[in-house]
């Protein structure tokens, strides 16, 4: 059995070495929720799903592995390019989230990237309309066999970066999300303001959003200043 996280009651300053950044999107870096819903609520109307349950289970996780789970009647590639276009054709209420930009701003661009469970088209075209400086590179849907809650996705984003898992640090909100960056290894810092605290019990950190979390370059890597309740 998964042992429990206890969380500090109050937040403290804390300070957060690494050497690498993986931050998931939705949720972390934009806000996506209404297109997401909006989307997932369409599809499962068309395909005689109770959308609530869709949704329940499409939150973080990889919408190829949620379409199989719902429909497994269905080809799931081809569904996945509906749900695909649903969600890039819905861009009302996408916006860049508190503190994103400013955090990014003080990040060497080798030095971060994003692990997100959609695809990479929808990814790269959320983030251009958002305002958030796009990497290169990315760990999207397509570049993994297994998504969040597997490790593998924050596995492949150390390996992009160059850095061993335990080097990096993951930004998330989901439980899913969470659990993935605890299982690679990595030290995870989940975010409060879309989730229940009680299921993000994977992190090592809780903090509202990214807002007054301030980077500073080091010698051997990056250290991170942040207003945080930890486990314990």
């Amino acid at each position: 059995m998964k042992e429990k996280m206890a969380f500090s009651i109050t937040s403290s300053t804390v300070q957060v070495r690494c050497s690498g950044l993986l931050f998931d999107m939705d949720g972390i870096l934009i806000s996506s929720l209404g297109s997401v819903e909006r989307s997932w609520t369409q599809w499962a109307r068309l395909r005689g799903i109770d959308p609530e349950h869709a949704i329940g289970i499409a939150h973080g996780r990889r919408a190829i592995e949620t379409l199989a789970q719902l429909r497994p009647d269905l080809d799931s590639e081809a569904e996945l390019k509906i749900v695909e276009d649903l969600e890039i054709a819905d861009n009302e209420g996408l916006t860049v989230l508190p503190g994103v930009l400013e955090l990014l701003a003080l990040l060497p661009r080798d030095r971060w990237t994003v692990v997100t469970s959609a695809t990479e088209r929808l990814a790269r075209a959320r983030m251009a309309l958002a305002g958030i400086p796009v990497p290169e590179r990315l760990i999207t849907a397509n570049q993994v066999t297994r998504g969040k809650p597997h490790p593998e996705p924050f596995l492949a984003g150390a390996a992009l970066l160059g850095f061993a898992p335990e080097q990096c640090v993951v930004f998330e909100d989901s439980s899913s999300g969470a659990q993935a960056g605890r299982a690679a290894g990595c030290i995870v810092i989940a975010t409060t303001f879309s989730h229940p605290i009680e299921t993000l019990d994977a992190a090592h950190y809780l903090v509202t959003d990214l807002t007054d979390i301030v980077a500073e370059r080091e010698s051997e890597g990056i250290v991170l200043k942040l207003n945080a309740r930890t486990d314990r």
